[in-house]
């Protein structure tokens, strides 16, 4: 039986700001309990409002472990103002830039989260450069350019532990789907590849995979 939160986190997911459907949402929270046993923290990469960070919180809560998100909170690619995900209420009214971490830091909040949960604020190749711990749980969910979701699982992907987990989100293999999803795509093909990582099964554009121990 999957690992499923309480009605309340569930609940505070769903009212959060983001894009993450629900029966994903609990595909990542089974997968971050079930990582979670590892003793190891659970890492996310793309933090954007904090709707997949609730679930990963709740997860490290349950495990006694910390969940770390990290992001820059000026948003990707297609969040800026031109592009089908902006949103102009994440823009900062005095710099004319997005700044997503107040309403991060207000979703944590209001689910009673915030102690569960260290936000490292910068760009996920610098804080990966400086990271030497080991990791139960990689959610790659940043900035969707071949250039960054490359980025995310070479700076980020080495640090999973053996029998840890690494989720990838907006795997999408069509073509008709490059600008969403086929960077992410691209990287799942990636680390099946190296050897390093076994599938568990998929949940809509969600790509679980368990690492087995060979190197990346």
């Amino acid at each position: 039986m999957p690992a499923a939160p309480q009605p309340e986190i569930l609940a505070a997911f769903e009212a959060a700001k983001g894009f993450m459907p629900v029966d994903e949402g609990l595909a990542l929270y089974d997968a971050a309990v079930t990582a979670g046993r590892l003793g190891l923290p659970l890492l996310e990469v793309g933090t954007y409002c904090g709707r997949s960070t609730i679930l990963l919180a709740d997860a490290a809560r349950t495990a006694g472990v910390t969940a770390l998100t990290v992001d820059h909170h000026r948003g990707s690619e297609e969040q800026q103002p031109g592009w089908d995900y902006h949103d102009p209420e994440t823009v900062d009214p005095e710099i004319g830039l997005m700044d997503t971490l107040p309403t991060f830091r207000r979703t944590l909040h209001r689910a009673g989260l915030e102690e569960h949960v260290v936000a490292l604020v910068g760009r996920s190749p610098q804080i990966a450069a400086v990271w030497n711990s080991p990791l139960g749980f990689v959610f790659i969910d940043g900035g969707h350019t071949d250039e960054h979701a490359r980025a995310d699982y070479e700076g980020w992907a080495p640090h999973v532990a053996e029998d840890g987990l690494l989720v990838i989100h907006d795997v999408f293999p069509h073509p008709e789907d490059e600008f969403t999803g086929q960077a992410p795509y691209r990287v799942y093909l990636r680390a099946l590849d190296s050897g390093a990582f076994e599938e568990i099964p998929a949940t809509g554009s969600l790509r679980v995979l368990r690492r087995t121990g060979a190197g990346i």
